[in-house]
């Protein structure tokens, strides 16, 4: 299988059609054998039954996994990495924010092994935004982006860690995937981290992006559990740099 596309969803019921929709489409037209893995985390509406009577063509493979309990993004995420046999896997936020064609450079650059992992960024030359975020989340994501290159040694040539559309080469995504500790939204700080601790080529590419006003996301409440989730981030690379010496 060429692609599998990871979508979490927490509470997503007016959203999700659209996302397996939206995946379907980008398959089936630019003829890419793939699956859409979807992850309902716990959600207290009926995400897990929408994503499930979603309709897609006989050629694209739907999987709909529901967790019991709300475990976190980052470990939904790895719940269907893990799940997923592409050769490359894709992984974006419910809403579609970013069309799927934007990732088609990046994936061609991963299929002829120039590249492991690509990280769409909002902040980077060529970035189309269509609705930008309001100004208290716009400052929330600067203060936590210098906070993660001085306390998670975030190197400072990533714009945009946070950007929920990332691509990774499959077995590597797997790898990576399987050690992951951060069940909450750092997790791709995390992973970022490790995949340039193990060598792995990973560049930032352009989007078109489109705020989605409608998440689930709190910034101002949610301060100062991930300031310790930061910290704990910071922790397992250190103990990862230790245990290689």
């Amino acid at each position: 299988m060429d692609l599998s596309i990871v979508i979490p969803a927490f509470n997503e019921e007016l959203k999700i059609r659209d996302d397996v929709t939206a995946v379907s489409v980008f398959l089936e037209e630019h003829k890419i054998s793939g699956e859409v893995i979807v992850v309902d985390d716990g959600s207290a509406d009926e995400t897990y039954d929408a994503a499930r009577s979603t309709e897609v063509p006989p050629a694209v493979k739907l999987t709909v996994i529901r967790l019991e309990t709300n475990r976190g993004k980052g470990f939904a995420v790895r719940t269907g990495v893990l799940k997923s046999s592409g050769d490359i896997v894709l992984y974006a936020d419910s809403g579609t924010c970013i069309p799927y064609r934007d990732a088609l450079p990046s994936i061609e650059r991963i299929r002829r092994g120039h590249l492991d992992a690509a990280m769409a960024s909002r902040k980077i030359k060529g970035t189309v935004i269509r609705r930008r975020r309001p100004v208290k989340r716009r400052v929330l994501a600067w203060l936590f982006h210098l906070a993660a290159i001085v306390i998670a040694r975030l190197p400072g040539r990533v714009t945009d860690s946070q950007c929920g559309f990332k691509i990774y080469r499959g077995d590597a995504a797997r790898e990576l995937f399987a050690g992951l500790e951060t069940p909450g939204f750092l997790f791709e700080l995390e992973i970022i981290l490790k995949a340039f601790k193990r060598g792995y080529a990973v560049e930032e590419f352009p989007v078109t992006w489109t705020c989605d006003l409608d998440t689930r996301l709190r910034p101002g409440s949610q301060a100062v559990p991930v300031l310790k989730e930061l910290f704990a981030v910071r922790n397992i690379i250190k103990r990862m740099r230790e245990e290689e010496r």
